[in-house]
């Protein structure tokens, strides 16, 4: 049986960092034991889903493009220091959730 409440949602939220954007909407959500790194220095991605969807028999076959679109979102953060903490997708899209770094103040003698 196939989950029919809605479609599989994945969201990778940076180790060490807060969710910045609302979480998969559900019951209650579950961070998968697989982390996503980034493949050109240490920086390491959880994966949080809802328990429902985690749960479901088909979740191995069905999340796989999703994982296969966050690693690419991580690995294109790279090159921005990794300034996104938290990225999700739904589908073919991954949307991005930055934290605004603060604005430091330069003094020139």
């Amino acid at each position: 049986m196939r989950l029919s409440n809605g479609r599989l949602k994945i969201a990778a939220i940076r180790t060490g960092t807060d969710p910045v954007g609302k979480l998969p909407a559900g019951s209650f959500v579950k961070t998968l034991e697989e982390q996503l790194g980034c493949p050109k220095c240490n920086v390491s991605y959880s994966l949080v889903v809802d328990w429902d969807h985690a749960a479901d028999r088909w979740f191995e076959t069905n999340s796989q493009p999703l994982i296969l679109l966050l690693k690419k979102a991580i690995f294109m953060g790279h090159g921005t220091d990794h300034a996104v903490t938290h990225f999700e997708t739904e589908g073919v899209v991954v949307t991005s959730f930055a934290v605004p770094r603060a604005v430091g103040t330069v003094t020139v003698n």
